[in-house]
């Protein structure tokens, strides 16, 4: 399995499809298909029954489908923009993101 540049609650950049240009945040990351569901971002419409029991109400509702990682970028918080990601060792040995622009950590 590749390694992930992009993790949850990332500010991303959306580079192709139709929310191209858009950025928000990420609710979650599927690795296992490469892709990400960004908040506010690339809608769909589920159909769904209504259940009395579960007080669901029918109809057509919009839903955040997912995006593949391919066609987004991390924006750096420092330099908000866009940015190629990076990895460096920090001097405890752990390995972290690091934006291209302007060498700020994207990690904690």
């Amino acid at each position: 399995m590749p390694k992930l540049q992009i993790k949850k609650n990332d500010q991303v950049f959306v580079l192709t499809g139709k929310d191209r240009g858009k950025t928000g945040k990420v609710l979650k990351v599927l690795p296992d298909t490469a892709r990400a569901i960004v908040e506010g971002l690339n809608f769909q419409q589920k159909h769904t029954r209504p259940n009395p029991q579960k007080n669901i109400k029918g109809g057509i509702l919009p839903k955040e489908a997912s995006i593949h990682l391919s066609n987004l970028m991390v924006v750096c918080k420092r330099c908000n923009k866009r940015a190629r990601v990076g990895i460096s060792r920090v001097q405890d040995g752990r390995k972290v993101r690091v934006c291209k622009n302007c060498n700020e950590l994207l990690d904690e």
